[in-house]
């Protein structure tokens, strides 16, 4: 049994399925990714998880325990960060860290002081004086902080800065290094792409693909623009190259990472006149993937 597992697990909210028979189970000493677009059900998942919310059918359990029954005792070796945090106005930073590594009993008062300097985060000031990302912070510091044996993390980068995003990454890697488990929700694909062990893609409130990054490979495709003096001919024999299009005279089209290498030696001999290369983004994922019925 995993860490974190749902069978089946349905949540209905009158007439409205958010969740249906939802599968997943995160292991022991992984991070996890969970993605899928605003809406399919990430968030009701995550509070079915923490035991805020209580499944019309299926089960979900945490450390084995019941996430509905057993809330307490779950809740004494788990951290949990959401994408937008609400803290008490006339606390401090500081005292709410404190307050909510409290709650978990075990924490390291060095790590505390190390994840602050980290996040660069003034903990003398008043809550009320944060900005969004500045409340991201004191969780995120207040979780790294614990010593939890499960990270449930829902869009916690939300509101930081690129720089931040980078100590947040290193602290999840930190805590895999630990032997600990990760759940983390993510629409942001390069964070799911450089952290996570495995993925689960939500839509529509079911899950429609789960696997390895390297079993789910169109979530690495890289988007190419590419303008030659020559035709570029042979592009669509070649492995790991989708979607193929005329733009303006270029070709856009999508690479594998395995195949950058043989497509860049192809693109150089025609005569690079323009060349633009981006990650794919969520959006692009689920039109070119999952649109229609469980992606097919």
């Amino acid at each position: 049994m995993g860490i974190l597992e749902t069978r089946d697990l349905t949540k209905r909210f009158g007439k409205l399925t958010a969740l249906n028979k939802v599968n997943l189970s995160v292991n022991e000493g992984e991070v996890f990714g969970f993605i899928g677009p605003n809406g399919a059900g990430k968030t009701t998942t995550i509070r079915l998880a923490l035991g805020i919310l209580q499944a019309s059918e299926g089960s979900v359990s945490v450390f084995g325990m019941d996430a509905w029954k057993d809330a307490v005792a779950i809740h004494e070796r788990l951290a949990y960060v959401p994408g937008d945090v609400n803290l008490w106005p006339n606390l401090t930073g500081g005292e709410v860290i404190d307050l909510f590594v409290s709650l978990r009993g075990k924490h390291d008062p060095a790590r505390r002081k190390d994840l602050i300097e980290r996040f660069d985060l003034d903990p003398s000031k008043k809550c009320r004086t944060y900005s969004k990302g500045n409340r991201q912070k004191v969780a995120l510091v207040a979780a790294f902080a614990s010593e939890a044996d499960l990270y449930i993390l829902d869009e916690p980068t939300s509101g930081l800065d690129p720089l931040m995003e980078q100590v947040f990454q290193a602290c999840v890697l930190e805590c895999k290094e630990a032997g600990k488990s990760v759940f983390l929700s993510s629409h942001i694909l390069h964070e799911v792409e450089r952290l996570c062990d495995r993925v689960a893609i939500i839509r529509e409130g079911q899950v429609v693909d789960t696997g390895t990054l390297s079993e789910l490979r169109h979530l690495t495709q890289i988007n190419i623009l590419a303008e030659t003096a020559k035709p570029l001919t042979g592009l669509e024999a070649l492995k790991g190259v989708h979607g193929i299009e005329k733009q303006d005279g270029a070709l856009r089209f999508q690479v594998e990472h395995d195949a950058l290498g043989p497509v860049m030696e192809m693109v150089g001999k025609a005569g690079v006149i323009r060349l633009e290369s981006s990650p794919p983004t969520l959006e692009d994922l689920f039109m070119r993937h999952y649109s229609g019925n469980g992606g097919e």
